[in-house]
Parts: C-alpha cells; structure tokens; sequence
C-alpha cells in the first residue's frame, strides 16, 4: 500500500488527512521506529563497551572482531527470515516479537560470564537487529501519505543515529567504572517500549489487512485518520493495485517472485545500495571510533569521549535529512553523499600515511560521518519502502536487508585485520573508492521517488534499466 490517501491535484497538501490524523500517524510511526532506536544502539554500545570487555574476558584481536560482528551476522539471518513471518503474521506481530528477542538478547549479554557465552547473546540481539531493520521501513511505509513518506521513512534512520548516540553516552556514563554489563543492559527499557506498543498501541498495516482479505478493518483503520467518504475510495483503490499485481490474499509471494522481470530492476538497486552501503566504511567508524580514535594515542576514558562528536554529527546530520528529503529528493542526496565519502576517506587515509594530529583525523571522521548520515544512510532505507513493487515489498526489504548486514559483517569482521595488514590509511582509501562506484551507480539507476506513486517509480526504473 502506497500509504493513506494524500490530497488531490490543485487541493492542499494532505487535504485528505485532518491534522489530528497526522498526529496519529506520526506517533505511530515514532513507536515503530524504536526498532530503529535498538538497532543503532546494539549496534553502537559494543564500541565502548569492547574497550573493556577484552581486559575482562582476555580476547586477543580476532575475538574481539567476532564479538562485534557476531551481532552482523545474527542480523543476516534475522533479516532473510523476517520478511516471510511478516507477510504471515502481519506487521505488529513481529513488531512485538522482535522487542521480546530483544529483551531476551539483552539478559544474556548482561550475565555472561565468558566469550562464547557473550558471543551467543551477541548472535540472538542481531537476529533482533536484522529483523526489525528489514520489517521497520515496510512497516513505516504503509502507515504513511506520500507526501511525507520521505520524512517517516527517514525517521527510521534518525532513530538510528539516536540509538547510536544514546550509545555512546551510556559508554561515556560508565566507562568510569568499566562497567560494560550496565552499557549492554540499557538497552532493555526501549525493548519493553516495543513490546508495549505492539500490545496496546500500533496499529496493524492497512496493505497487510487488505491482502489477507481483512477489509473491513483495513476500511476502519484508514477511516480512523481520515473519514468513511475517503477510506470507501482509498479502499477500492487499492483493492485494485492488489488486484493488478496479481494478490490474492491468500499466500504471499515467496523469494522467486524478486528475479521476476517485473521486480528486478528494483531488486538491482534495493541489493546495490545495500552492498555500497557497508562497504563505504560507514561501521568501521561507528563500532571503531573509540579504538581508531585510542590508535592515535588517547586514553580509552577520551576516545569515548570524542566518539560523542561523532554520534552528535549522525544525529544532526540526519536531521537536515529529514527537511531535505520531500524537498530535494533521494537521487541529489545520494549524489552528494556518495562525493562526500569518498573525498573524506582519502584525506582520512592520508592522515594516517602523513601522520597528522588526532584532532585532524577527528575531524575527518566527522565530515565523513556527516556526507554518510545526510543521504546514504538514511535515503537507502527510504528507499526501500519505495522501490518494491506493494506485494513484494516485505520480502524485498528482506532481501535487501540481509545484503545489507552481509556486507556488514564482512566489513566489521576483517577490518582491523586488514588494517593490521596494510595500514589504516590505505584501508580507508579503499572505502574512498567504493564511495566513487556509488556516486556512478546512484546517477545512472538510482530513481527518483519523492512525492510518486508505485507505478510511476516502476516506469522510471524500467526505464533506466532498459527494460
């Protein structure tokens, strides 16, 4: 479902959704995007908490890399799983299941008592993570107008940037004490929210009711923000995209049905961004900035520290992202994301060949951080609320997703071997590169999709996919 009913051509924006509507909408959408919030934090806290869990439990440099990308590859798998049992079981379900594995994921870590036992709690909150990444932007999607779908989408990411953020401040609060059990276990009060939510509050996804032939609540859900006239249109309408796309309700469309000609071309560029992605550095900075930052001779207590800055830039950053995204479109964000990358890996790398101040590295991390969190981080999961054709778009999530955290953890996993290896310098001027290839791939595949329907972003991919 494209999303709920937006203003007809020559109305007002959004005249179709009264303000208290909106209001609904957006609190909504805030609450989902908690699944959000727990993926950046899981995500973020090891790097503080990694400073002292080594000490503690003896870890040599390959224990460490599997104890931060442990959590990437639990992500793959959740992420590969989750579009299926979505389709099934519906958008909140899952929703309040990835907050119990969450909550679940978060006790073991805080009582394990060795590295096989931390890298087994470590597994079971990357499932959380990957899950929720891969059903959070479907989720947002369809609860959406298009007007603002950019924003909602792009609060999936700015929740993110928070959680990470939230991370590195839990670090700083406890690294007086080393207390990494405490860093970890914050993360269970905003895994209790998602399971709140999905108990009391969300509602279900109206495309998911209207494809597993619920219509009468799907009618009452789309009327609960506008009124019966408008959910009586909005529901024949798409009633009949379900149609033309070949839904019955009865069964959801499996893993073939993405090498389709009709969906190919997006899947090309939901798998694409997701690789370019992760292989531009971007977690190398966010699970390493404390250990690059203490390489260049700060003590632990510091570099956590100054990761803040880095955790703030995300935030900020993502947050010009939001009041540029329905404005200047995903296509000239990616653009100048992906040029951005790319000149601050390469100073970045000279700065460690030529040996310049901390303070400079610094802030080239921070410009970095900054062209990353204004358009690649958040517009790739806009964009895969958008690209997918409606039947298939939990499992292109999906499959996206998982990419995605693949490339991830091949990335987490070998990064400071290879840095050991060939220098850092060098290992960021390899990121500088692949930023390039993104920059090529953006202009010429990447569509538009601000303020489109489904069909017209479909005949634009086509169009540049020759097809």
């Amino acid at each position: 479902m494209q999303g709920f009913p937006c203003a007809p051509v020559g109305e007002g924006p959004l005249s179709e959704v009264p303000p208290a509507g909106l209001r609904k909408i957006r609190m909504h959408a805030v609450l989902i995007a908690v699944g959000g919030f727990l993926f950046g934090f899981d995500t973020g806290v090891i790097s503080g908490a990694l400073l002292f869990i080594k000490s503690e439990f003896d870890l040599n440099a390959f224990e460490q890399g599997s104890v931060v990308s442990v959590l990437v590859l639990g992500a793959m798998v959740g992420a590969l799983g989750s579009g299926r049992i979505a389709d099934r079981l519906g958008r909140r379900m899952i929703f309040g299941l990835e907050g119990l594995l969450f909550l679940f994921g978060t006790a073991m870590a805080v009582l394990s008592n060795g590295y096989w036992t931390l890298l087994l709690a470590r597994l079971v909150l990357g499932l959380a993570v990957g899950a929720a990444s891969a059903t959070v932007p479907p989720y947002l999607s369809e609860i959406a107008p298009k007007e603002i779908r950019g924003r909602l989408l792009t609060l999936n990411q700015l929740m993110i940037t928070i959680g990470i953020l939230a991370a590195y401040l839990v670090n700083l609060l406890f690294a007086g004490s080393g207390d990494w059990r405490a860093m970890l276990g914050a993360g269970a009060i905003p895994a209790l929210v998602m399971v709140a939510a999905a108990l009391w509050i969300l509602p279900e996804s109206p495309q998911w009711l209207l494809s597993h032939g619920k219509e009468s609540e799907a009618r009452r859900l789309i009327a609960s923000v506008t009124n019966d006239a408008t959910a009586d249109v909005v529901l024949e309408r798409r009633t009949r995209e379900l149609h033309d796309q070949g839904g019955d309700g009865d069964e959801a469309p499996g893993w073939r049905e993405l090498l389709t000609p009709r969906v190919r071309p997006a899947l090309i560029v939901g798998l694409m961004l997701a690789a370019l992605q992760q292989f531009g550095g971007i977690n190398t900075i966010i699970y390493y900035a404390p250990t690059i930052i203490e390489s260049t001779g700060l003590a632990a207590s510091n570099a956590i520290f100054y990761s803040i800055a880095i955790g703030l830039i995300n935030l900020v950053m993502t947050l010009v992202a939001i009041r540029l995204i329905d404005r200047a479109g995903r296509r000239a964000l990616l653009l100048v994301s992906f040029g951005t990358m790319a000149v601050t890996m390469v100073l970045l790398g000279l700065s460690f060949v030529a040996g310049w101040s901390s303070a400079l590295s610094l802030v080239f991390m921070v410009l970095y951080i900054a062209g990353f969190a204004v358009g690649v981080g958040p517009v790739f999961w806009t964009l895969l609320g958008e690209v997918f054709p409606p039947d298939v778009r939990a499992t292109g999530s999906s499959a996206s997703t998982a990419v995605n955290w693949a490339a991830n953890f091949t990335v987490s996993l070998v990064f400071l071997s290879v840095v050991a290896a060939i220098g850092e310098g060098q290992t960021f001027w390899i990121f500088a590169a692949v930023s390039l290839l993104g920059f090529w791939f953006a202009k010429r595949f990447v569509p538009e999709t601000k303020e489109r329907d489904y069909g017209e972003v479909d005949a634009d991919l086509k169009a540049r996919f020759g097809s």
